[in-house]
Order: structure tokens, then sequence, then C-alpha cells
């Protein structure tokens, strides 16, 4: 298994994850939208225990989920990149974006969550699960 490598737009926040991802997650939760700029957020839930940061520092902004659990996101101070996020709820995984790999065409989409909350002109696979709300196996 290859470590999974990546980082923010300007180089400042570089990580490596040395386990394959448990999923790939497409979430449409309106919080979600906003940190992606679009109809979606898309990441992979890895466990943190894999997760090494290699340089830089990340700014954390703390907030509530739609689910009503504590979560918090990292974003690059210089850039502005978002790169990853974690539960209080989940303190074993941590969800990185995949925007954010050096090699984001390895992600692959497992499913779809708070599909309520997705625009109406916003485009799923028909052959990927999609769920009204939260999926307790992401």
């Amino acid at each position: 298994m290859p470590a999974w490598t990546g980082g923010c737009l300007c180089g400042a926040v570089r990580f490596r994850i040395d386990a394959d991802p448990l999923s790939g997650v497409a979430c449409h939760c309106r919080d979600c939208r906003h940190v992606s700029g679009g109809a979606e957020a898309d990441f992979v839930v890895v466990p943190a225990a894999a997760f090494t940061k290699l340089s830089g520092a990340e700014t954390v902004y703390r907030s509530t989920a739609d689910s009503g659990a504590a979560i918090w996101r990292a974003f690059c101070p210089v850039c502005g990149a978002p790169l990853f996020s974690g539960s209080e709820s989940s303190p074993d995984l941590l969800f990185v974006m995949a925007g954010s790999f050096d090699d984001p065409a390895a992600f692959q989409r497992r499913l779809h969550i708070w599909m309520r909350s997705a625009p109406p002109w916003h485009l799923v696979e028909p052959d990927v699960p999609a769920f009204p709300g939260e999926h307790g196996s992401v």
C-alpha cells in the first residue's frame, strides 16, 4: 500500500496518510457546500492514526454539524485551501478533502450523504448509494 500524500494550494501545509481510505464520500450538507464552494464536498475517511503532518500549521474552525455533532475543519492559513476535518463523535477518524491529494484522481466516491440538502440541479451517479441524511457506515 503506497502512502497518500497531499497538501494545500500554496504548499505551506503537507501531509501523508499511511493507510488505504475506509471510504470515499460526497457530502451535500450546507456546511460542506460552503467549504467546497460547490454542490458537495468530496473527502476520504481515514484512520486518524495513519495521518502524519509533514510541514506547516493549519487553522482550525469549529462548528456544530447538521447532525448535532461538534466538528472541526482545518484550512491553510496562507491560501485558504480546505484540507481535513474531524468530529468529536469519531475522534479515531479524519476526513481528508479529495482535492488536497497530490493525486486526486485516486479518489473513488463510494456514497453520497445529506442528499436532502443537495441542490436540485446536482447530478448523482446512479450506481453510487445516496442517503437523505448521515449514513452510519461512512
